[in-house]
């Protein structure tokens, strides 16, 4: 089975598919970037060092002397001194950007096309990385961390639809890994710049390499194919047919592929249907078919279908965050500075590379185990380990804070990481889809925003009020406790699960 799976996958596989993808899922790498790329630099960029290593600064200024030659100039200094409540509201005013991106993308790409929102999305990575890069004061960072995060929450909704939709149907949950797997090459690429060049003015280049990578998306943006089923769903279903039997390839029989496809100038109830953030109505239905109608953003909470879904995935997405992970991904260098047998921003580097490999390694899992086993495995063990790292630290046992850091990173991605991103669409019907995935990453950046704007400042005051260090992972013990509870009693499990009737165990639709 497992040799014929191989087989049929990369038969399957076209270059144009692997172009499109990989160019998609460079808008989803760039989150991750802008996520993780103050980081390293914090005591840096904020003026509290001039060097998070002071070895490798030392080798980086005597091997390569125009490093050290450069100086600040009146316009651009070499840091930016703020507090921790001002690098904080640097840090969380990317997640606000995020959540107007989120927002925006889906009418955008409904009515435009997935094409031109990734477009959108790249043009405004690029001013949001230039303008961060150039930065000489807090308002203008924050300009661009808003802009880079409106690029990035656009991203989040653009990517995983857009490879949805150009995936072969039985490879769909393998590429879509692909956008979590991104993110994590993102925050990777740049904790390692991190490390390299977080001193004087360097620390610039890490937030410019962010411009280069959005050039690269918006290039590669000129040759890739708009979404097929959103090409059939608007009326072009003869140019939609000749798309996807390229990225298929010639050999390819795709008639069953877009049997539900109507001719030009028509859109069936079907393709409506998978096109989950779709405004349009269905027109020229079959007379066969019903009229689907879509519930609006407040309609959903209001239906008593799927109320019970949007209580799940807001519960859901905010365990993710709350429980913790982007204390380390966002504030690790800083965070542990000092409290570890290693650099910090080494361990930050190990960390990344434990999140990517572990993402990969348990992408199979939700299918395997379920969606609610993997998340209960991943609440539970993200808990213990914050538990076992508050009282390494606080007791100062180095080592075993190291690997309480890798180990709370770890149990991530087996199930708090990829799970919440796929319930929306499984806990509810067509209808009711896109609504529901607004109010699934609306939570996320709301969850988000509250964990990057206060983490620091908590953590702060914890130390100061009860000495040393660590305490704050007492808290994120606590909030995994309730998040495991809450998913336990709230959250259905969706694997095998033919539809949403069977998901929630009802035996008829309330209309």
């Amino acid at each position: 089975m497992a040799g014929g799976g191989i087989r049929q996958i990369f038969q399957d596989i076209t270059v144009r598919l692997l172009v499109s993808i990989a160019v998609s899922t460079v808008g989803s790498l760039q989150f991750g970037l802008h996520l993780a790329e103050l980081n390293a630099p914090q005591d840096v960029i904020t003026c509290k060092k001039r060097s998070i290593a002071a070895r490798l600064t030392t080798w980086v200024t005597s091997t390569h002397p125009t490093a050290a030659a450069a100086a600040p100039s009146d316009w651009l200094p070499e840091c930016i001194p703020m507090n921790e409540a001002a690098f904080a509201t640097i840090s969380s005013v990317f997640t606000l950007g995020g959540l107007i991106g989120a927002l925006c993308a889906g009418p955008l790409s409904s009515k435009r096309g997935r094409l031109l929102a990734m477009r959108a999305t790249a043009a405004f990575y690029i001013l949001g990385a230039l303008i961060e890069t150039l930065a000489g004061n807090v308002f203008v960072m924050a300009l661009g961390r808003l802009l880079s995060g409106v690029g990035a929450g656009a991203s989040t909704v653009i990517v995983p639809l857009y490879i949805s939709e150009i995936a072969p149907p039985k490879e769909r949950g393998l590429f879509g890994a692909m956008t979590q797997i991104s993110i994590n090459v993102g925050i990777l690429v740049t904790q390692t710049l991190g490390y390299f060049l977080s001193y004087g003015m360097a620390w610039r280049w890490i937030l410019g390499s962010g411009v280069m990578f959005a050039a690269v998306q918006g290039a590669g943006l000129l040759v890739v194919p708009e979404s097929p089923a959103w090409l059939a769903a608007h009326g072009q279903a003869a140019k939609a047919r000749r798309i996807l039997q390229g990225i298929r390839g010639d050999k390819f029989d795709i008639k069953e592929e877009v049997e539900g496809w109507a001719e030009d100038g028509e859109a069936d109830g079907e393709t409506q249907g998978l096109l989950a953030s779709e405004e349009a109505a269905v027109a020229q239905a079959p007379a066969s078919s019903q009229r689907l109608e879509h519930l609006g953003f407040f309609e959903v909470v209001k239906d008593p279908n799927s109320r019970p879904a949007i209580v799940a995935v807001i519960g859901v997405m905010f365990a993710q965050q709350l429980c913790g992970i982007n204390s380390i991904i966002m504030y690790s260098v800083s965070l542990l500075a000092d409290l570890l047998p290693i650099s910090s921003a080494l361990l930050t580097i190990l960390i990344s590379l434990v999140n990517l490999g572990t993402t990969i390694a348990c992408s199979p899992l939700p299918d395997r185990l379920g969606r609610k086993t993997c998340l209960l495995l991943s609440i539970v063990g993200q808990g213990t380990t914050a538990l076992i790292l508050a009282l390494s630290i606080v007791f100062g046992a180095k080592i075993l804070s190291a690997v309480a850091v890798l180990g709370f990173v770890g149990f991530f991605a087996v199930g708090l990481g990829p799970v919440p991103f796929i319930l929306a669409s499984e806990l509810v019907g067509q209808e009711a889809v896109g609504a529901t995935q607004s109010w699934s990453l609306g939570a996320n950046y709301v969850a988000t925003f509250l964990v990057a704007q206060f983490f620091p400042i908590i953590n702060k005051a914890l130390n100061s009020a009860l000495g040393g260090h660590g305490w704050v992972y007492f808290i994120f013990t606590a909030l995994a406790a309730g998040s495991a509870v809450f998913v336990y009693w709230t959250v259905p499990e969706t694997k095998g699960k033919k539809d949403v009737d069977e998901v929630w165990g009802r035996t008829r639709r309330v209309d």
